[in-house]
């Protein structure tokens, strides 16, 4: 990049002679049209630059990613090492939706990161290809409970789903009939081969579907009872002959919210469909969800489970390096970048979702960086960086008696102060209420949002013994103080608070 001074300089130089050729002085007279011509060129070529100069520098390096998405929890491979025998059991169990059968409902469990999301998704994939292939009515809707987490919500978007496939339908069936209609009114032999003997018959059909596709409603997302939203999505589906997987992630995010009414009314909707048949198909990190179902919801939803259990290292290995074949360029990563990755991740209960974030997450700090390769460094600032995006999302989505209890700790650790106690934090934490205006908690609460605290691993909390002035808990951070400070006071009431430094000084008041 050209440097602005030696440029300035340069035309400095250039002017100054000129006046001295022209006899001219440099001060004192009025700028002329020249060096306004010579300084708007000089600040225009600056501009452009600096603006060339922020991104080209960063596009200088040679990409590192091949296909980045491969990386990301959405993917769906075409391959999923070793969780064969699962993805075969869900086979097993759906294939009579091929043979225009209702399938068991499935119920599939497993802690986050071992494929349970990805193998289903392959699974339905497999299904719907394979329905299209033999010309059976075979449909898979996906539904995330953890983000449309109410009977409303989920009834409304299922019934929208299947009222636009069906208005697409009878769209390419309109389209259809009124061509042949057309060839009919011409050519009478035009209807030799159809379901129609005249014109007639064809034009009634064509009236019939237009009334059918008038009569289509799409559900907003508030605003109507629940039972006419049911019976929106109860008609969508019964519209014409097939067999439906719903397939619920988070199912147990749904019972948590709003109780067992969305899956009473699914898993008995078979009883009353005269066109169609509907199966479901749970996914939940959580084993023990059903435990608080209807006895009767839980003996037909879980006709069928299927547990994926944790990887281990070796089998987090083998998925990182069936990825990392496809996402990253040639020789990008070094020996030691896959080992690393999945030996972090098999610490979190083999979450393969955390090792393949780890192993994209270090090929954007290389790329950073400009290297040409992925070293074991970069993994170790990815955990850094990944585990530091957790806290502040934690701390973030904190309660505002939590953040206030945190915050005392916080107060209390930037001032040098050893093996905090519940007593100290307690006082800082009244003086903060009072500061913001909140109610004020009692010292046993405040001690259980700290045992909360500690149990999210915000903080550490060790109970010691006084010997006769009885038990308290020392406490100290576990998270990095400046960057949850900076969270905390994101929160606009904590914002808010002016100077801390009397609440500290005062920390052994009563």
């Amino acid at each position: 990049m050209t440097d602005t001074n030696d440029s300035t300089d340069s035309v400095g130089d250039a002017d100054s002679g000129q006046e001295e050729a022209d006899g001219t002085a440099s001060d004192g007279g009025a700028d002329s049209p020249l060096d306004d011509v010579l300084l708007d060129d000089i600040e225009d070529g600056d501009a452009d630059e600096a603006s060339q100069g922020l991104f080209d520098d960063l596009l200088s390096g040679q990409p590192i990613f091949e296909n980045k998405e491969v990386l990301r929890p959405s993917y769906t491979p075409r391959k999923l090492p070793h969780r064969e025998e699962q993805i075969n059991s869900m086979a097993t169990i759906l294939v009579s939706a091929l043979r225009g059968d209702t399938p068991s409902n499935i119920l599939i469990y497993g802690k986050t990161g071992t494929g349970k999301t990805a193998s289903a998704k392959f699974v339905s994939d497999e299904l719907e290809r394979t329905s299209q292939k033999y010309e059976v009515p075979c449909e898979v809707e996906y539904i995330n409970c953890e983000v449309t987490d109410t009977q409303y919500r989920v009834l409304a978007q299922l019934a929208n789903k299947f009222i636009d496939k069906n208005e697409a339908a009878i769209e390419a069936d309109l389209d259809r009939l009124r061509s042949l209609r057309e060839r009919g009114r011409t050519n009478a032999d035009a209807l030799a081969e159809t379901e129609y003997d005249s014109v007639e018959a064809v034009e009634d059909r064509i009236e019939a579907l237009e009334a059918d596709l008038d009569s289509f409603e799409d559900v907003p997302m508030t605003g109507w009872p629940t039972d006419r939203v049911y019976n929106s999505f109860f008609d969508a589906v019964d519209y014409r002959e097939r067999v439906v997987v719903i397939m619920l992630d988070e199912i147990d995010k749904l019972v948590e919210k709003s109780g067992d009414d969305t899956l009473y009314n699914l898993s008995r909707m078979n009883n009353e469909l005269e066109n169609s048949r509907v199966s479901i198909m749970g996914i939940s990190n959580d084993l023990k969800f059903t435990d608080f179902l209807d006895p009767r919801v839980k003996s037909s939803l879980g006709e069928e489970e299927i547990v994926f259990p944790p990887y281990d290292a070796n089998q987090l290995r083998d998925i990182l390096d069936h990825r990392a074949e496809v996402s990253f360029k040639g020789d990008a990563l070094s020996d030691d970048v896959i080992p690393l990755c999945a030996a972090f991740a098999a610490q979190e209960h083999g979450d393969a979702r955390r090792a393949l974030d780890l192993l994209r997450t270090a090929g954007e700090l290389a790329e950073r960086d400009q290297t040409d390769e992925v070293e074991e460094d970069h993994v170790r600032q990815a955990q850094e960086k990944i585990e530091l995006d957790r806290v502040v999302e934690v701390v973030r989505t904190l309660p505002q008696q939590s953040k206030l209890v945190l915050f005392a700790i916080i107060l209390l650790e930037k001032q040098g102060v050893h093996n905090i106690n519940t007593g100290e934090v307690y006082n800082i934490y009244k003086r903060l209420c009072q500061e913001i205006d909140a109610d004020v908690l009692t010292q046993r609460r405040v001690t259980d949002l700290i045992s909360e605290l500690d149990m999210l691993g915000i903080v550490n909390a060790v109970v010691v013994s006084k010997g006769r002035y009885g038990r308290t808990k020392e406490i100290s951070l576990s998270v990095p103080v400046e960057e949850t400070e900076a969270v905390l006071l994101s929160d606009s009431r904590l914002g808010d608070i002016e100077d801390v430094q009397p609440f500290v000084q005062a920390r052994f008041d009563n």
